[in-house]
């Protein structure tokens, strides 16, 4: 039945578990041994005569080594100089330069020879050579000559440095210069221009030289260029021109090889360095350089090119890298070819370096010492430091070219042995001692160790030791007899036992047995097994804007027994928990995402025995970089191509570039935009206006933002011109009453097309066709004085420059200053019902402007009392309002006025009208306390007073008086006579008084002259006296019908009653 199966993320484990399975026998360092070099210097050993030199030697060995060193391959005396010294218990030297002396003089080749009575081992030979960083020599340098377009190399010639000094080119005011494809420096340090153009004149070049010991740079005298051209630099439309050498009077030329020289040359490189392949051409235009291998491809995974694709470099070459490579240069003109046979030769490496031999009495053994190289390497064995021919003869020893062979090996056979490789090129020295001992068995390690190891995981029980002859080792579990081996487990030849998979059912104590003829040893570990530390919820790939929160999981199970600790890198390094970050134990959060978050975070979880990991990438969409190496090309008179590389888009594809401008003449340092293009592109045409000294940038977008500007374009001036059209937004406006201001929109730089940009203004009144006004004026504005009010202008600005006018203008219309309007004209006030009050009016006859509205303002009263004022403001269009009365008695006061926008002019006054009976339907209250009614009031009640006094005195004195008619008339059987004529008074209204009739329909008519006092008096026989009273008797005639019996009597008048009084 097969076992479990481990899950598949435990396979990946295996990779990371790299076991040490093969390692040298050592002896303990109790026992007797010979020495070992343990810690050298390197063979060229350069030092910085600033210091004390410091030549490094340890060793070890039993007993303890003694040292001496040999100079150019001679004793050195070191107790002779009282500079030299040697560290206690090493062979390292130290030269103290303190109290004076040259380091120089302590140049040559040192080595180490480190000694016991069981042999002698050596150092490699040490090189000591001090640093040197000398002076630039004294010299004067005439300016250098050359015609425009011609090649040039200004060389450098630095003083021999040791190291060699790092070369780089400058100007004398420390200013690096610019290199390109045009204009480099090569590996031996020169500067070379594939043609000179006139602008390399700017500046001058010193060569410069920085030296890695003393941290000092030189600098040499600088050359100064003098560039013979047949144009001026400034002028900038052939520089830039797309035939630019042929219009600036340049002969276009094939290439031609500056360095490497010729068609062909040959290369020697040693194995594992780097080569350097270089190519410098010259020609007109400047050439491009591509390269290949002769009957193969470069080899990609090491080949890079450099300096503008006129360097290949090739890193750490094999022999499959020889051959023949062969660089193109080409430009439209033609091109050539240059063939670098490379040749790879080595110094000695190693295929088998000999190791120390560990014999028992009467063991065989053998050294072995094989390397290899180009040309190939001799091999000289030595002995304790001397060459083996000189050694005393040995019986045992059989030396067989690289290899010595040991027989029946006894004590006397104790040495150590050198194996010294070498070429032309360099050597290899190894020591290998050979020791013969009797020793039993015995344990190296601590006894009953505790091994504590993860289930699935593959796992190694150590189990050093050591004894000679060497011992035989065995392992068994739990005390088992069988030897464990084979299946899961593996016993490797040092001892150390594999268990393939660790299993539950592997916990255990395992004993391991060593075992030689002189006895035995053994020793205990206890395994112990734990789950493993794995994520279970691992962080994900995100993709963050700037600003926003992001969040990354890794929850994690593992052994409870051991202590977890949860850490984070970034980009594999571990990670700053910083203010904009929260670390808990199942998350990392981040705040404020910036650009600087963008990378890999990886989470480690992890206990004392195992870990596990996840990583995530987080994209954080930042504005991209900028553009760069903005170059113009076909450029014409009123077009240039705009060519540029774009930037890292910073992972939010690029959407849009902006081109903008700058001008000089203007508004130099303002930028401006001029096109803007797709994210797509990265060349472009752009349209140019005449007589503009150009420089352009290009910025690009994308979704998160816009990036910073490149660099500035080189400038480019167009020629000019006319203006080819006049400004815009040309106004004529008042200011004042009396004046009209002229103004419009300045052109700008790329529309002035030539110097002296002006404009002629143009005016006169409109309709009148009187001849038109001008002036010249160089701003944006002109005012014209002692105009009417508000009276339309006919206006007209035109550009000019120096190269002439621009075309005819529009005519534009414009008004002078406008003043106060004058009244509204038929204001009317309405009142159509008690609950409303309609108001209209016409507009005023004297505007004087442009009506801005209308401000009515309006308050009601009820005779003293006066209620607050309301203001309404209307349109200029309207003409009408209407009021909702608050009471139906109170009146209403309106003052209107029109507005401009020089303010409110002339107002008109209205009241509303009296309300319906008002007499008595005003306010009872408020007539009731006025003093004029008050007396007539009292008047009125005197009057009717003294009336109906009268009338009852009246009544009292003639209530029986004789009554004759005007005629005489009988009177009825059936009158109330009374005895003595007289009858009584009765003041019926259903009796018709004398001067009224009765008409056909029983009512009563009024007589025409019913008003006269005449008719009153009995014929017309009534009397008056001298003062005009009436002295007559006032009757009543009755005419009664006897059939009827009807009576008829007169009623006596008030009004006569008064008058009777008199």
């Amino acid at each position: 039945m097969a076992g479990p199966q481990p899950p598949p993320w435990v396979h990946a484990a295996f990779l990371l578990c790299l076991l040490g399975i093969g390692r040298a026998i050592e002896i303990p360092m109790d026992l007797p041994q010979p020495p070992t070099i343990t810690k050298q210097s390197v063979k060229d050993h350069i030092v910085d005569p600033r210091d004390n030199i410091l030549i490094e030697c340890e060793a070890k060995g039993n007993p303890a080594p003694s040292f001496h060193w040999t100079r150019n391959s001679r004793f050195f005396n070191v107790a002779k100089d009282p500079r030299v010294s040697m560290r206690r218990r090493s062979g390292t030297l130290v030269i103290d330069f303190r109290s004076g002396g040259r380091p120089e003089e302590y140049e040559g080749e040192y080595q180490c020879f480190a000694r016991n009575k069981f042999g002698t081992a050596l150092s490699n030979r040490i090189r000591l050579q001090v640093s040197k960083s000398p002076l630039w020599p004294k010299e004067n340098l005439d300016p250098v000559v050359v015609q425009e377009g011609a090649p040039l190399t200004l060389q450098c010639n630095p003083p021999p440095g040791l190291p060699s000094p790092v070369i780089f080119w400058m100007s004398s005011s420390m200013e690096p210069i610019t290199q390109d494809k045009r204009v480099s420096q090569g590996h031996n340090g020169d500067l070379y221009f594939s043609n000179v153009m006139v602008q390399d004149m700017q500046t001058d070049y010193s060569c410069n030289a920085r030296f890695h010991f003393t941290h000092t740079i030189q600098q040499k005298n600088p050359f100064t260029l003098k560039v013979l051209t047949n144009h001026p630099y400034n002028d900038s439309s052939l520089r830039n021109h797309p035939d630019m050498y042929s219009a600036r009077g340049v002969a276009e030329r094939t290439p031609s090889f500056m360095y490497p020289q010729g068609t062909s040359s040959s290369q020697m490189v040693l194995r594992g360095t780097d080569l350097l392949l270089e190519c410098i051409a010259s020609g007109v235009p400047t050439p491009d350089i591509a390269w290949y291998k002769k009957g193969g491809d470069l080899p990609s995974d090491k080949a890079k090119f450099e300096n503008f694709n006129k360097a290949l470099r090739i890193t750490s070459v094999s022999e499959e890298d020889s051959g023949e490579y062969f660089c193109l240069a080409s430009n439209k003109m033609g091109s050539i070819r240059h063939t670098i046979s490379v040749r790879v030769k080595a110094a000695p490496y190693w295929l088998e370096e000999p190791e120390n031999l560990i014999l028992a009495p009467g063991e065989d053994g053998r050294l072995v010492c094989r390397a290899n190289g180009n040309p190939k390497p001799t091999v000289q064995w030595m002995v304790n430091g001397e060459p083996l021919q000189s050694a005393p003869p040995n019986p045992n020893r059989e030396v067989a070219g690289d290899t010595i062979i040991f027989r029946d090996t006894q004590i006397s056979s104790r040495a150590v042995y050198q194996c010294n490789t070498s070429n032309e090129h360099g050597y290899l020295l190894a020591n290998a001692f050979v020791s013969v001992l009797d020793v039993p068995p015995r344990m190296l390690s601590a006894r009953n160790q505790l091994i504590r190891v993860i289930l699935y995981n593959r796992t190694r029980l150590d189990c050093p030791f050591f004894g000679s002859p060497i011992p035989t080792l065995r392992w068994f579990k739990n005390g088992q007899g069988s030897n464990l081996d084979g299946g899961n487990y593996h016993v490797y030849e040092n001892g150390s036992l594999e268990i393939k998979m660790i299993r539950k059912e592997d916990q255990g104590i395992y004993t391991c047995v060593a075992t030689n003829i002189l006895g035995k040893a053994e020793n205990q570990v206890r395994l112990e097994v734990k789950d493993p530390t794995r994520i279970f919820r691992m962080p994900e790939d995100q993709t963050a804007k700037r600003g926003t929160t992001v969040q990354l999981e890794c929850r994690v199970k593992h052994d409870p027994s051991l202590k977890l600790t949860v850490s984070w890198l970034k980009d594999d390094e571990p990670l700053y928990i910083g203010n904009r970050m929260k670390k808990e134990d199942d998350s990392l959060t981040i705040f404020g995402v910036a650009e600087r978050d963008h990378g890999s975070y990886t989470c480690i979880a992890s206990t004392e025995l195992d870990q596990d990991l996840a990583k995530a990438y987080l994209t954080v969409l930042g504005r991209p970089d900028r553009p760069r190496d903005l170059e113009l090309t076909d450029l014409a008179e009123r077009s240039v191509r705009l060519t540029w590389i774009p930037g890292d888009d910073n992972n939010s594809p690029i959407t849009e570039y902006v081109v903008q401008f700058e001008e000089d003449q203007f508004q130099p340092g303002i930028w401006h935009d001029h096109s803007k293009f797709p994210g797509s592109v990265n060349s472009a045409v752009l349209p140019l206006s005449p007589y503009v000294n150009y420089q352009f940038r290009v910025i690009a977008v994308n979704e998160v933002g816009s990036s910073h500007p490149s660099l500035p374009s080189e400038r480019y001036r167009t020629s000019g011109a006319p203006p080819e059209f006049n400004p815009g937004d040309v106004k004529g406006e008042g200011t004042r009453k009396n004046n009209m201001e002229i103004t419009w929109t300045p052109m700008n730089a790329t529309s002035a097309f030539g110097p002296n940009l002006r404009y002629i203004v143009k005016w006169r009144r409109r309709e009148t066709r009187e001849t038109w006004n001008n002036v010249t004026v160089w701003g944006s504005r002109y005012v014209v004085g002692q105009t009417p009010v508000y009276v339309p202008y006919e206006i007209r600005v035109q550009a000019e420059n120096d190269f002439g006018k621009g075309p005819e203008p529009d005519t534009v219309i414009g008004y002078s200053g406008e003043d106060l309007p004058s009244a509204p004209r038929r204001f009317r006030v309405r009142q159509p019902n008690l609950q409303t009050i309609t108001l209209e009016w016409d507009h005023p006859e004297h505007p004087n402007g442009i009506l801005t509205g209308y401000s009515l303002r309006y308050t009601a009263f009820n005779g003293t009392k006066v209620g607050k004022q309301m203001v309404e403001n209307f349109s200029p269009n309207d003409t009408k309002f209407t009021v909702q009365r608050a009471d139906p008695v109170s009146r209403y006061r309106f003052t209107l006025s029109a507005r401009t926008q020089v303010g409110s002019g002339e107002a008109v006054t209205e009241e509303s009208p009296a309300p319906p009976n008002e007499a008595y339907t005003n306010n009872q209250a408020d007539i009731a306390t006025q003093g004029w009614f008050i007396g007539l009031m009292c008047a009125i009640a005197l009057l009717v007073l003294i009336l109906l006094i009268v009338c009852f005195i009246k009544r009292s004195r003639g209530g029986k008086y004789p009554v004759r008619e005007k005629k005489d008339v009988p009177l009825g059987p059936e009158d109330p006579k009374e005895e003595d004529g007289s009858f009584d008074y009765s003041d019926e209204d259903n009796k018709p008084l004398q001067g009224s009739q009765t008409s056909l329909d029983g009512t009563i008519k009024q007589q025409e002259s019913d008003d006269s006092l005449v008719d009153y008096g009995e014929g017309g026989e009534g009397q008056f006296n001298e003062d005009g009273s009436f002295i007559g008797q006032y009757t009543v005639k009755k005419d009664k019908e006897e059939t009827e019996g009807n009576e008829s009597s007169e009623a006596t008048s008030p009004v006569n009653a008064i008058y009777s009084l008199a």
